[in-house]
């Protein structure tokens, strides 16, 4: 597939915090790709106007739709080569019937899931953790039902402005407070994790589509930067010139408070969940992808510079 080059791309979930990074890269590489389609909801695109007017006067066509109803989806596939799916969790069942229906397009040969996020499938505990399962369905419908469409599993890790912006521990989930100038992490603070920000997701992207390649059928593990959390501290404390005050929730700790919340039915245990997969290397792989897709070092943002980012955000 080394001369299929994308014509017509579509992106579904397109105004959430993943989605709206994914297409403001891909709008933001004009011309690489003459056509850019969107599909959304008639509430969404009532509520999200000045986002999706925004990207209509950039020239992204808007398919109002339901990614619920078949019809909607056959319509907004006419003509597509490739669909990009940014569903949230909540909404990633749905891809089966999305992929079903991708399969039999007469256009859609590639289709990335919506995955963006920790391998389901990176060591032998994956295969039990409660996050994974709907993304684990995912890929073994697609391995029992797709022939002809091409899909890419684009793997980045935490991401990296959601991952220091929880700043509660009551609500399970730790992270980085620049107001209040504390810290709560799991663990010792010393396992590596590979972090990509919002940004960067839609700049893996947009390299992944330029170079399919490398991207048709395969895993691509993504990352801005690989740190400890004890590093992503000191780089808030070198930024601040002030020392943070640091907790650390020991392992066991954390997994007793992940256990209790999924007893409960909390909407936060997912979070609690990816948190501890991350703190014990389920970020952090033998290799990564950024290479085979042209994502040089000065490619993708520093942790230099998303701390900064960060930290501008409450001037």
């Amino acid at each position: 597939m080394a001369s299929f080059q994308p014509s017509h791309i579509l992106v579904l979930g397109p105004t959430g915090n993943v989605g709206k990074a994914i297409m403001d890269a891909i709008v933001n590489a004009s011309p690489t790709f003459p056509r850019v389609s969107i599909l959304t909801s008639k509430e969404t695109a009532a509520s999200k106007s000045d986002i999706i007017d925004g990207w209509k006067s950039s020239g992204v066509s808007v398919v109002l739709g339901d990614i619920m109803n078949p019809q909607d989806i056959k319509t907004a596939y006419d003509g597509v080569d490739t669909v990009i799916s940014c569903l949230g969790r909540g909404a990633l069942e749905a891809q089966k019937e999305l992929i079903r229906l991708a399969e039999e397009s007469p256009t859609v040969r590639w289709f990335f899931p919506s995955e963006f996020g920790t391998d389901p499938e990176h060591n032998e505990r994956s295969a039990q953790e409660k996050p994974h399962q709907t993304k684990l369905a995912i890929r073994k419908f697609i391995r029992e039902n797709t022939k002809q469409l091409n899909v890419t599993y684009l793997i980045v890790g935490p991401y990296f402005d959601m991952w220091v912006d929880q700043r509660k521990w009551s609500d399970g989930l730790g992270g980085i407070d620049v107001v209040g100038r504390e810290a709560i992490l799991t663990g010792d603070g010393d396992t590596k994790i590979g972090f990509t920000t919002l940004k960067d997701a839609g700049t893996a992207v947009v390299a992944a589509l330029r170079h399919p390649e490398e991207s048709h059928n395969a895993v691509l593990r993504v990352a801005s930067f690989v740190k400890t959390s004890n590093e992503v501290l000191s780089e808030y404390e070198k930024q601040l010139e002030v020392k943070f005050s640091a907790k650390y929730i020991s392992l066991a700790d954390h997994e007793a408070a992940e256990g209790s919340m999924w007893e409960k039915g909390s909407p936060w245990a997912v979070v609690v969940a990816l948190r501890r997969i991350w703190a014990t290397g389920g970020a952090m792989y033998d290799r990564f992808s950024n290479e085979d897709i042209g994502l040089g070092d000065d490619r993708m943002e520093s942790l230099e510079e998303a701390v900064r980012k960060h930290v501008n955000s409450y001037k």
